[in-house]
């Protein structure tokens, strides 16, 4: 494990993605003292639209009863 201050880690920073991407472990700290490791993000999961289908009733769509309305509108 490789340390940078976060001046060298600002003036590398290219360099230091490039490592990490390779599997280095790249550490970030500040006066000497470990803050942060730079790791490489794992594949995202393409969100598959209309997951959620279905699970909204249709009570959410209705008008809320007025004494919730009035606190929501700080009336209450």
């Amino acid at each position: 494990m490789e340390s940078f201050n976060v001046h060298e880690a600002k003036t590398r920073f290219s360099e230091l993605l490039d490592r990490a991407l390779r599997g280095e472990e790249v550490v970030i700290a500040r006066a000497g003292r470990p803050l942060v490791r730079l790791v490489p993000v794992d594949e995202l999961a393409l969100r598959k639209p209309g997951l959620a289908r279905g699970s909204v009733g249709e009570a959410f769509f209705e008008p809320l009863p007025e004494a919730d309305l009035a606190a929501w509108e700080g009336e209450g």
